[in-house]
């Protein structure tokens, strides 16, 4: 989805406001827009508790993940994902209201013998229980 003033990225760890990365987004020149949540198609995993990873899933064991909405310049969005950690790439996301943005997504290498967190539906939930949030 393109904005007015960029494009619509979804994010679901440390990228979002307060927590370690969203300092890359900001330097992108990227406004916050809205806390939302995906549609109930995703899982999630800890990778090594420094960040998450978000996987589509299409056999119905997904949950909706707490995501933020940014708007980013779309000369900024390369920058914002060449800083991102490997396995980590941009993809499209679905919305709970059924809207499609794009948004950072794991690929599945990355989550091999990973702790899957998805209970917890979402990456602050789980860093809380970990005294990190």
């Amino acid at each position: 989805m393109t904005t007015t003033n960029g494009v619509a990225l979804a994010v679901n760890g440390t990228l979002m406001r307060g927590l370690e990365l969203n300092g890359n987004l900001v330097d992108a020149g990227a406004t916050f827009l809205r806390e939302d949540s995906t549609a109930p198609w995703y899982r999630l995993w800890s990778i090594d508790d420094r960040h998450p990873a978000m996987i589509r899933t299409t056999d119905g064991s997904g949950v909706s993940v707490a995501v933020e909405v940014w708007e980013v310049p779309a000369e900024g969005l390369a920058g914002v994902l060449l800083s991102e950690p490997a396995g980590l790439s941009i993809g499209k996301v679905s919305l709970a209201d059924g809207t499609e943005v794009l948004g950072v997504i794991g690929e599945p290498f990355l989550v091999e013998g990973k702790r899957e967190i998805t209970e917890f539906a979402g990456w602050r939930r789980y860093i809380a229980t970990l005294g990190k949030g």
